[in-house]
């Protein structure tokens, strides 16, 4: 490997623009990173901030959405707006979770404080909007809570031999979470009716049990957020990475573009017949790449890519728990975001005042 390697700006394109909205991915380290967005930073472009002109750039573009995922693209933001975003999907969209377990009964071999921990964890699909915020010292009430019950005991199916494995000699020895019954309250059957409350999920294991054990347990379930537990946050996984660009210098062809494209995943380069009928390497879907830079362990290619990630555009995988539909989290994530801004206004406000 050369060791006057030195990273390259493509050709045809303006230095100054590419210096401006790109980060360097070089060989054994990542540069030009540090943000340099202040107005007055670059003689030939201007940066003053416009409201009109950052709305003609700006774009949401959602790529795959699923019932409990979605992949969409931030264009057109800076980093700290899209770290926003991230941590308040992580830790501010108020969800339903279960707060307080009363322990009736458990004879089972998981001790009360660990069982108790397992159902807080189980994500609850209610409407959140429709329950309001319980203080430490309010009473529970319909308006607040959500009560389910647990109630399962585990009995020998008669007739079936002792040699039969338990599962099919004995009834309730796992409990699902698809066992916990929602017991409504005061308005509560009329205003969930066309979304009752229950378990995100119905085949979420909570404990085993053997035969004549049992469980008898209330829980109530409070409205909270991912900063004050883990439980309440909608999400398991809030990521985003930076859109990455490969740029090819020269044509590479004949064996060294199969090299070439074996230094990238799969899908990211692929092999095309140029005019002379030479296998050539071009650039599939760059989105694809994991930017392992594999490619500049090659000495041959070091002359001949360039690596790079647009500044601007943050590509976000989110996986929700279920609690919360990717849609409806997104909408309120904006929110949240909205109102925090709307704060920060009325207190500059305030501070002019004084």
């Amino acid at each position: 490997m050369a060791d006057n390697y030195q990273y390259q700006i493509p050709p045809n394109v303006d230095r100054e623009e590419f210096m401006r909205t790109r980060v360097f991915v070089e060989r054994d380290q990542v540069t030009n990173t540090t943000s340099n967005d202040l107005s007055g930073t670059w003689n030939s472009f201007d940066d003053r901030w416009d409201f009109d002109a950052w709305k003609q750039q700006f774009r949401l573009v959602i790529n795959r959405m699923s019932l409990n995922a979605v992949e969409f693209d931030l264009i057109g933001v800076h980093a700290s707006v899209a770290n926003t975003l991230r941590r308040i999907l992580i830790a501010e969209v108020p969800t339903m979770a279960i707060e307080d377990v009363f322990i009736k009964n458990n004879t089972s071999v998981m001790m009360d404080e660990v069982l108790a921990h397992r159902l807080g964890l189980i994500p609850l699909r209610a409407d959140v909007h429709k329950f309001g915020e319980r203080g430490p010292n309010d009473a529970p009430t319909d308006l607040n809570t959500i009560v389910l019950n647990l109630k399962v005991k585990c009995e020998r199916i008669q007739g079936t031999p002792k040699s039969m494995p338990r599962e099919q000699r004995l009834t309730n020895h796992t409990v699902y979470s698809r066992d916990i019954i929602w017991d409504p309250q005061g308005d509560q059957a009329t205003e969930h009716r066309d979304n009752p409350i229950q378990p995100a999920f119905d085949d979420i294991v909570i404990t085993k049990l053997n035969q004549g054990e049992e469980l008898d347990i209330v829980m109530h379930a409070r409205k909270g957020i991912g900063r004050d537990h883990a439980k309440y946050s909608p999400v398991g996984t809030a990521s985003y990475r930076i859109m990455p660009e490969i740029h090819i210098l020269r044509p590479i062809v004949g064996d060294a573009a199969h090299k070439f494209a074996s230094s990238f995943p799969a899908g990211v380069i692929e092999i095309v017949k140029n005019a002379r009928g030479q296998d050539e390497a071009k650039v599939a879907d760059a989105r694809k790449d994991t930017v392992s830079r594999n490619v500049l362990r090659h000495s041959e290619f070091l002359d001949a890519v360039t690596l790079s990630r647009k500044r601007d555009h943050f590509i976000f995988n989110v996986e929700t728990v279920g609690s919360v539909m990717p849609a409806p989290l997104m909408v309120q994530a904006f929110d949240v975001l909205k109102q925090k801004c709307l704060l920060l206004r009325a207190s500059l406000d305030n501070l002019n005042l004084q």
